[in-house]
């Protein structure tokens, strides 16, 4: 019995591709930002290797851990972005094994009136905003107008998405998620946006936006990983927001999460149990509350609680286990733009069979983790990407 363990630490950028200035990033560093916070500690980080890939670096390197000589106990690279994007769906489809070599479809001036006309007439319900908007900032806006007339509010960011906001008190959660799928059937072709996300909220002015957010994406173009293993027999077990942006598709559990906590506490419980096969788990807090938000502090509270919990996961490993910390793009917090930002994310891989301060450079895509997995578990990979496997055995 083999076992992976993966983890997405949502928008943990380490530095700017060599491509970011076509994307309107240059200059972007999501984890020197955030450790310009003195709340930024990550001691067991830099223990698996974190600050020996290529490239990373931090604000205050002065401070006492981070002076600290360690030998690394793990395996530890960069990794490329080779899709043309740097949004959610477009990253873990790249750590899953697909190239997109196109962008998914952005709506800058909002989405076009043939599409509105169409979701309008199918939920009976107006449309309100149709911009691209801050998620807090919409609710802050437009939440009283929606109050009074029970319009939808529609809109988009400068990622691939089609967002829905909506009080729980006016629109039910149940017929808000009806509401999504609707506009994910509707936004299919040119209009085909990587998600289709509900985002409601409740109180009264200023309003809260609630822990019920719930994401549609696109199916998957292609055969995933995901896919590969479950056709294999291998169990996929999905933790957080894994199943949303796969659609489901490849995936044997799953189990949805509110916060970062509560990811690492099912992650945990998956350790505790038997399963042959690969357990996949998005940390959303880093991008959704902190990244998104220019909130560098929060950014750097978030990453020390992660740091802090490492030991409990690599305590739950067993002999056959590895464990795989990985981003899928960046989230600078503390540039002008509140948006993701193109940049290179971390690899560290870590377990008992695994290389000790393994040093894997600069890797060509993010689909070389898919490859990785596939190897390490014993199934033929169709997919994009370059196993690591006898570099890291």
């Amino acid at each position: 019995m083999k076992r992976v363990f993966l983890i997405v630490l949502d928008s943990f950028g380490i530095g700017e591709m060599p491509d970011a200035a076509n994307y309107g990033d240059e200059g972007s560093n999501t984890v020197k930002a955030a450790s310009t916070s003195p709340y930024f500690r990550m001691p067991n980080m830099k223990k698996l290797g974190f600050f020996n890939i290529d490239g990373v670096e931090i604000a205050r390197p002065e401070e006492d851990w981070a002076k600290e000589e360690v030998t690394p106990i793990g395996a530890y690279g960069r990794m490329t972005e080779t899709s043309k994007g740097k949004d959610t769906t477009i990253g873990h489809w790249e750590i899953a094994g697909i190239i997109s070599e196109k962008p998914l479809p952005t709506f800058p001036n909002g989405f076009p009136k043939e599409l509105l006309d169409q979701f309008e007439q199918r939920t009976g319900r107006k449309v309100i905003c149709n911009k691209p908007y801050s998620g807090t900032d919409v609710i802050r806006d437009y939440g009283e107008e929606h109050m009074k007339t029970g319009a939808l509010i529609v809109y988009t960011s400068a990622d691939s998405v089609f967002q829905i906001a909506a009080h729980e008190a006016i629109v039910p959660i149940e017929q808000l998620y009806e509401y999504c799928e609707i506009a994910r059937e509707i936004c299919k072709d040119e209009f085909g946006v990587g998600r289709v996300i509900a985002r409601p909220f409740e109180g009264e002015a200023p309003f809260k936006r609630t822990s019920r957010r719930h994401d549609y994406s696109l199916v998957p173009p292609k055969t995933t990983m995901l896919d590969q293993l479950k056709e294999a027999g291998l169990d996929v077990l999905a933790v957080g927001k894994i199943n949303d942006i796969f659609a489901g598709k490849g995936i044997t559990e799953m189990v949805r999460t509110a916060n970062n906590a509560e990811g690492i506490e099912r992650t945990l419980e998956y350790m505790k149990k038997d399963f042959n096969g690969l357990c996949f788990t998005n940390l959303v807090d880093f991008d959704m509350l902190y990244g998104h938000r220019n909130d560098a502090e929060g950014y750097a509270k978030a990453l020390t609680y992660f740091d802090e919990k490492l030991p409990d996961l690599l305590a739950g490993l067993r002999e056959d286990d590895i464990l795989m910390i990985t981003a899928d793009h960046g989230c600078d917090p503390i540039t002008p733009s509140t948006d993701h930002s193109r940049e290179y994310t971390p690899l560290v891989i870590y377990g008992d069979k695994i290389k000790k301060n393994t040093n894997l450079g600069t890797r060509d895509s993010f689909a070389d983790i898919a490859a990785t997995v596939l190897a390490y578990l014993g199934v033929e990979s169709k997919v994009a990407g370059t196993s690591l496997l006898d570099e890291i055995q």
